[in-house]
C-alpha cells in the first residue's frame, strides 16, 4: 500500500507550525502509538524539539498520551475535523443513501473524496459476508486503481491527470492496470458510461464499480462504489445500482 502521506499539499508554514504538523504527521494507519523517540525521528525532529511541541500539542489538546506515556492523536482533532466539508459533512448527507445501497446488495459500500493524487475514503460500510478489502475510512490510496479512484481522475482537471499518469503507477496485482494509454482510454470510457470498473486491481478477488457524486455546482466532488467478490456478478449488473445511488447523494447535496 502506498505510503499515506504520499501527495498530501504542502503549503508555506512557519518555522514552529511547520515542525508541529511534520509532528502531527508522523501518525498514520501503522503508527497510532508512538514513543517521543519515535515521533522525533520519524519527524525527523531534534529530540528536545519535539519533546517541547507535543507538550504545547497536548495542552491544546491535538495530541494525548496513554497509561504507558505513549503519544496518539488526539480527540480535539477529531472535533476540528469533523467541521471539514468535504469529510464528515458528505459523510451525513450520503449515509443514509449508502446504507440503503448496503442493504439491497449485502455488499460493501464506499465514499471516497480526492485530495491530490489520491482517494481519502470517507466511509466503508462492510457488507455481510462480502470481499475482504483494503481500504478503511481515512485510508489513502492512488487513483489509478479503486473503482471511486477512477471516477474521481477521469473528472479530475487536465493537470491533475497528467501528473497522475506520467508519474510511478502503483502495482498491486497481475491486473492492475499500469500502462498510461490504456489508462487514458478507461478514464475516457468512465465519462462516457457514467460509471468506473476495477476488476482485480487491487485484489485478486475483487471487482469493484463507481460513480460520481456531483456538488451544487455540478462538478464531481465525490465518488461512491460497489465493491463485490469478482465472478459473483457483472459490472454492468452493479452499474444502475451504484450511479441510482450517486445520483442520489448528488440531489441531497444540491438541496
Amino acid at each position: 500500500m502506498n505510503d499515506p502521506r504520499r501527495g498530501r499539499p504542502k503549503g508555506p508554514t512557519g518555522p514552529v507550525i511547520g515542525r508541529a504538523l511534520q509532528l502531527l504527521d508522523a501518525f498514520d494507519a501503522e503508527h497510532r502509538v508512538l514513543t517521543l523517540s519515535d515521533l522525533a525521528r520519524r519527524a525527523d525532529l531534534p529530540l528536545s524539539t519535539a519533546h517541547r511541541l507535543l507538550q504545547e500539542l497536548g495542552a491544546w489538546g491535538a495530541v494525548e498520551r496513554d497509561d504507558d506515556g505513549l503519544y496518539q492523536v488526539g480527540l480535539r482533532l477529531w472535533e476540528l475535523g469533523s467541521l471539514a466539508p468535504r469529510g464528515p459533512g458528505l459523510r451525513e448527507t450520503a449515509l443514509p443513501y449508502l446504507e440503503d445501497l448496503s442493504q439491497i446488495t449485502r455488499e460493501n459500500v464506499q465514499l471516497a473524496v480526492r485530495e491530490g493524487t489520491e482517494v481519502v475514503f470517507v466511509e466503508r460500510i462492510a457488507g455481510l459476508r462480502s470481499v475482504r478489502v483494503r481500504t478503511r475510512v481515512g485510508g489513502r490510496w492512488a487513483l489509478t486503481s479503486t473503482g471511486v479512484g477512477l471516477v474521481l481522475l477521469a473528472h479530475a482537471s487536465a493537470e491533475v491527470q497528467e501528473d497522475v499518469l506520467n508519474g510511478p503507477i502503483e502495482h498491486h496485482t497481475p491486473m492492475t492496470v499500469t500502462d498510461p494509454a490504456q489508462l487514458r482510454r478507461m478514464l475516457a470510457d468512465v465519462r462516457t458510461n457514467g460509471y468506473s470498473i476495477s476488476d482485480r486491481q487491487v485484489t485478486m478477488d475483487a471487482l469493484s464499480v463507481g460513480a460520481p457524486i456531483r456538488g451544487g455546482n455540478g462538478e464531481v466532488v465525490a465518488a461512491v462504489s460497489l465493491v463485490v467478490r469478482h465472478g459473483s456478478t457483472t459490472p454492468h449488473g452493479l452499474a444502475g445500482l451504484v450511479r441510482t445511488c450517486a445520483q442520489a447523494i448528488s440531489r441531497a447535496l444540491m438541496a
